[in-house]
């Protein structure tokens, strides 16, 4: 094939994407991006290759799962939709970097000024400059451990184990799912067809964890609810009562198509 617009090798797509080699040729395997070859059979990426390969890497960085980003890009996801997603989430930590700059300026000018940082001080500019608005995997299963183990007996906790998935995977998936509804829940519209769509998939990891047993959903529920009410662990968490509100609403539109 004769190319006539500028292409780049792998390597240079890895480099300039801050991607490895390897996570393209995996990308490649899935599906997801169709580098095109040079008459002597060299793989390149050209401009449209790029972009699908911003919307990959994209979505990736916002926690969704390969097979989830397969699905977007099956579903005609548009580079635009995907760029309207990241201004969201980017605007969203936007103000809490802003936050925490205003926070270590002011601090910094009480120091020029001579005076001392008080304790509240030290706490507040600790707490806003140094901690993220997620808890990691670790702070998750701190917080969550004590509540499984109020929510469910030993049984149900040995059965959970039984239930043949992926429990890493599905944690990804389940963050990747909190991230999404937090985006569309700023945009305000749970009828919407995003939102619908994003109800469905929530519900069926939820019955994949439940499996369908109605109790077990009440448990969740109730663990959730104890975990969103508690002053500390409630900022940490990627779910809200907004954001759970906003998910039952689009549930309940999807429910009645």
């Amino acid at each position: 094939m004769a190319l006539t617009e500028r292409h780049l090798s792998p390597a240079e797509v890895a480099k300039r994407l801050g991607v490895s080699v390897k996570a393209l040729r995996l990308y490649e395997q899935r599906g997801l991006v169709a580098p095109r070859r040079t008459e002597a059979g060299w793989r390149v990426y050209g401009p449209g290759e790029i972009a699908r390969l911003h919307q990959i890497v994209a979505l990736k960085r916002l926690g969704l799962t390969l097979a989830r980003i397969g699905d977007i890009l099956a579903g005609g996801g548009a580079l635009d939709a995907v760029l309207d997603l990241q201004e969201r989430v980017l605007a969203r930590e936007g103000m809490r970097v802003g936050r925490a700059l205003q926070i270590v300026r002011a601090a910094r000018a009480r120091l020029a000024a001579g005076q001392a940082l008080s304790i509240d001080d030290l706490a507040t500019l600790t707490k806003e400059t140094t901690m993220t608005n997620k808890a990691n995997p670790e702070e998750m299963k701190a917080i969550f451990d004590p509540l499984v183990e109020k929510h469910f007996t030993a049984e149900e906790r040995a059965a959970f184990g039984r239930h043949g998935f992926d429990q890493a995977e599905a944690g990804r998936d389940w963050a990747a799912l909190m991230e999404e509804a937090g985006a569309l829940a700023a945009k305000g519209d749970p009828t919407s067809p995003a939102a619908q769509d994003l109800a469905r998939r929530w519900m069926a990891q939820v019955r994949l964890f439940t499996q369908g047993d109605p109790a077990v959903n009440r448990k969740v529920l109730g663990l959730w609810q104890e975990a969103m009410a508690d002053p500390e662990a409630a900022p940490r968490l990627p779910l809200n009562p907004e954001i759970f509100a906003f998910v039952q609403k689009a549930w309940s539109a999807a429910q009645e198509k």
